[in-house]
């Protein structure tokens, strides 16, 4: 057993520093050409979550997808998140550099909630659906953030094509084999700004790291 391979001397802020050197220097010149240096922020923190350089093939962006979520987050918009993953995986401290307003409990993540269970079960529908459905009022000018239910995805596509409703960004990386691809698709021609894993792949901690990417635009 050798102990000497390991880099013990190391805190936690050089070892991201040195993973994101290693990363900047295994994707090479042409994947990162693919995106933009504010898109490659996020791109770089994705690969960096799964340890797959495999994901800077099937990541997309809108236009203005950064920009966007800059202006929501320096706005205190809400944040709504499809699993309490995602709100457990969120650092407060960096959304308060944007806005004092954020907390945990700001993060609206209501699938375990009561009237939400009462809902999906008169509905015949998810947890997950009927979440977005009784909180649709929420979702405008807020980003949502998608990485588990691939029906809230298309579920909040829905309202924002038949109601007008318009989030100022839409995460969308749910993951499985069951409407996953084709909620993604949905994003399609939408007039609200998204950023998404194309396929089956996805995640919350893929959510997660996608709004914390887009925080590093932003030093400090």
């Amino acid at each position: 057993m050798d102990f000497s391979t390991i880099a013990w001397d190391m805190n936690g802020a050089e070892i991201e520093r040195e993973s994101f050197r290693r990363i900047d220097r295994e994707a090479g010149r042409e994947k990162k050409a693919r995106f933009s240096p504010a898109e490659w922020h996020v791109a770089r923190r994705l690969v960096h979550t799964g340890a797959d350089f495999a994901l800077l093939d099937v990541l997309e962006f809108s236009s203005n997808a950064i920009e966007a979520g800059l202006a929501a987050l320096h706005a205190g918009r809400g944040i709504y998140a499809d699993s309490n993953m995602i709100k457990s995986g969120l650092s407060v401290p960096k959304l308060q550099k944007f806005h004092p307003g954020y907390a945990r409990d700001s993060i609206l993540c209501p699938v375990a909630d009561a009237d939400v269970a009462a809902y999906a079960e008169e509905h015949r529908t998810t947890r997950a659906l009927a979440a977005v459905e009784l909180h649709k009022d929420f979702f405008h000018g807020a980003i949502f953030l998608c990485g588990n239910a691939p029906l809230a995805l298309a579920g909040v596509v829905r309202l924002c094509v038949e109601e007008g409703i318009r989030p100022a960004l839409i995460v969308g990386m749910p993951v499985g084999f069951v409407n996953v691809t084709e909620s993604k698709k949905l994003l399609d021609g939408l007039s609200v700004p998204w950023i998404r894993l194309n396929g089956r792949r996805g995640g919350s901690p893929f959510a997660v790291a996608t709004l914390h990417g887009i925080m590093e635009n932003e030093p400090g």
